[in-house]
């Protein structure tokens, strides 16, 4: 026993080939009965990135002005949680305009596709990769001839706000940017969601979404590329959510 306990400090660790192929926290090792210290404070460290992300605020102004570049009608709407704490304790808030953004939204004329830009749980992550996927998107939409284009900033929305408005704008399509919820590896991921003919009260089945769009996790280039196959096939088909199948690649798709 005594020979067994002393090779075991230099035994080969199982765990460790594993991390490189993941960010979760794996093999972190020991001290007494609690985790090493580095890995402690890396730990906390991620944990307040997490917090920062959720709190972080959309850059409507930078937004606004990058986005001119796409001389596309550019609408700055609202939903009904007017703060941030309002947000995070009810979300059926954020899913619905207030009542001067659907003013706003009241007789405009109506769009194939309404692109929507929304902070979600992550402004951090919408600040840095929307309009880098809008850049490569936008292109594609045009020279495919999809039709009429418009954009929507939209300050403390959810995904389901993109419903409302895509009914304001009489839209074939609605697409939303939005931030996802932080994790302890991931507090600067961003999804894409699209609808086809979007309305009030739909639910997520309706739904096509492209999730961990970020340098880690789906690159941008990539995500626009498959944003752009299901955008076209949902407009060939007529439909979106679980009866649109990603089969971008495949034979005959």
């Amino acid at each position: 026993m005594d020979k067994i306990e002393q090779d075991q400090p230099n035994m080969p660790d199982p765990w460790a080939s594993l991390r490189g192929f993941t960010a979760a926290r794996i093999a972190i090792g020991r001290t007494g009965d609690s985790i090493p210290l580095q890995q402690m404070l890396e730990f906390k460290l991620a944990h307040a990135h997490a917090r920062d992300a959720v709190y972080s605020k959309l850059d409507v102004d930078a937004l606004h002005d990058s986005l001119s570049q796409f001389n596309l009608p550019l609408h700055h709407l609202h939903s009904k949680a007017a703060h941030r704490e309002k947000y995070l304790t009810r979300p059926d808030y954020g899913r619905r305009l207030d009542d001067a953004s659907a003013e706003l939204l009241q007789n405009q004329p109506p769009v194939a596709i309404t692109l929507i830009i929304t902070d979600g749980l992550s402004a951090t992550a919408v600040n840095q990769y929307a309009l880098n996927l809008l850049r490569l998107l936008i292109p594609k939409l045009v020279a495919a001839n999809v039709g009429a284009l418009n954009i929507a900033i939209v300050e403390q929305g959810r995904v389901a706000i993109a419903d409302e408005i895509g009914q304001a704008f009489a839209a074939k399509m609605s697409v939303i940017l939005i931030g996802e919820r932080p994790g302890l590896t991931a507090p600067d991921s961003m999804s894409a969601y699209l609808t086809y003919q979007p309305k009030v009260g739909l639910t997520d089945e309706a739904r096509n979404c492209i999730s961990n769009i970020r340098p880690e996790g789906l690159a941008i280039p990539a995500a626009a590329d498959k944003l752009f196959y299901l955008m076209t096939q949902a407009l060939k088909r007529k439909l979106s959510g679980v009866d649109l199948k990603d089969n971008q690649g495949l034979l005959g798709s």
